[in-house]
């Protein structure tokens, strides 16, 4: 399931990066007034979202120890960003 993520910056060049919807509703509410999205990417796992992250920002490669990092995200997650649509298939 891909998950949409946004790429935030705020009046002082700092970035954050959180997940669409409800599920970075509590990371959104931190960043700076003012702050404006400045990309959105879709992706199938925390690894995959990182490493467009990661090439986007110019930052090399991306990696990581943890192996939940490259499970895909789970289908509940993706309802819970597209309530009332049906799964792609």
């Amino acid at each position: 399931m891909q998950l949409k993520h946004e790429l935030w910056e705020d009046k002082d060049g700092l970035f954050t990066f959180v997940l669409s919807g409800p599920m970075g509703e509590e990371a959104r509410s931190q960043i700076a007034p003012g702050a404006r999205m400045i990309w959105e990417v879709e992706a199938n796992s925390y690894f995959e979202a990182m490493t467009l992250y990661y090439q986007r920002m110019g930052w090399g490669r991306y990696t990581t120890e943890h192996e939940w990092d490259y499970q895909p995200y789970p289908l509940e997650w993706w309802q819970k960003q597209n309530p009332g649509k049906e799964p792609p298939k």
